[in-house]
């Protein structure tokens, strides 16, 4: 059974789809469901059809735009590399050399 949509994933190779790569497809689909779940929430509580809609395919169009933005941006790697850079601290301080100088006498090899 042939699919429309053709899922490329050649060898160590990151899964991509309509552009999108690896993690930014399991973003926009989480992102789907909880656009599902937000209207079916607004339904049920008696939100009216002409409010709900409009709202959610804004919201929806909004998820889109920004994660095919970010896949641009940042790529396959690139989001998390950005995140861990982020979580880096600008600097290092320390009040004391001790640190240093018990490594050469402790006998422990660092890695």
């Amino acid at each position: 059974m042939s699919s429309v949509y053709q899922i490329n994933k050649g060898i160590n190779k990151p899964i991509e789809f309509k552009g999108l790569y690896g993690q930014y497809i399991g973003w926009l689909a989480g992102g789907l469901v909880v656009l599902l779940l937000t209207f079916v929430a607004l339904y049920l509580l008696g939100a009216g059809l002409l409010i709900t809609v409009p709202l959610v395919f804004t919201l929806g169009g909004g998820l889109i735009f920004t994660v095919f933005r970010l896949s641009k941006r940042f790529g396959v790697h690139g989001l998390g590399k950005f995140f861990a850079k982020r979580g880096l601290p600008t600097y290092v301080r320390f009040r004391s050399r001790r640190v240093f100088t018990t490594l050469k006498t402790s006998g422990k090899v660092a890695a």
